[in-house]
């Protein structure tokens, strides 16, 4: 998982606390400990996460491996990496870890596969396809899926994932009728298909890292990534 980057602090720009105002730059430059800035649309917020980046490579607080950068959409992750591939003087930031949530969990996935009976080279499945899989296993359940529509069973499992469950860990109280009550039940054979068809869903790539990074039989794995990122910025 490592890699060398090209990189002289001496490429950024000189100039770049100018265009911070006062609290701006104060969030900017407080390195030690953690930070919180609390601010509407538009204020400001992109620009501070960037120039926070830029400035502790050129203050030399951290090489650009050592920096885990994390957004919530494509295009905010794009525009994260253009401004600081510019802050940082045109500097290219490709295998930077910059990105959104998901793409950087598909990342560290590709690398820890085998830990969740999958392998590197596993393929990620989209909306339609997930739904398409949902409905031949209750097909093959004798489930009504006119009556309860495999969407709606999609859209159950993937409230289940982003909590962080995996089928282990929802409880009976969480299970309603629909589906014949049945939705736990398919919940855990979508998974066994999943793992044999060697793919996962979007809910899967943090699903997955999320139950790597908890399990104490992978502490290492965990104990890497805490050695790998000195600074976490999201």
């Amino acid at each position: 998982m490592s890699f060398t980057i090209d990189y002289d602090p001496r490429d950024a720009t000189p100039d770049l606390l100018d265009a911070l105002n006062p609290a701006q730059r104060i969030a900017v430059e407080q390195t030690d400990g953690p930070v919180l800035v609390l601010a509407g649309a538009g204020t400001g917020k992109t620009r501070v996460l960037t120039t926070r980046l830029a400035y502790l490579l050129q203050s030399n607080k951290a090489f650009p491996g050592q920096i885990l950068a994390v957004t919530f959409t494509n295009k905010a992750a794009q525009e994260m990496k253009t401004r600081v591939s510019a802050a940082m003087g045109g500097v290219p930031v490709e295998g930077w870890w910059l990105g959104t949530f998901h793409s950087l969990a598909a990342r560290m996935l590709r690398h820890h596969a085998g830990l969740v009976g999958l392998d590197s080279n596993f393929t990620i499945l989209d909306s339609d396809d997930q739904v398409r899989l949902i409905k031949q296993i209750m097909e093959l359940q004798n489930i009504d899926t006119k009556k309860s529509p495999p969407k709606a069973v999609a859209d159950i499992i993937s409230s289940w994932k982003d909590k962080g469950k995996t089928p282990n860990d929802v409880q009976e109280n969480e299970v309603s009728d629909f589906a014949n009550g049945k939705t736990l039940q398919l919940y855990a054979t979508y998974q066994q298909r999943l793992k044999m068809l060697n793919a996962c869903d979007f809910g899967d790539l943090l699903l997955h890292i999320i139950t790597i990074l908890k399990n104490p039989a992978h502490a290492t794995v965990l104990e890497d990534y805490h050695r790998r990122f000195k600074y976490i910025l999201v």
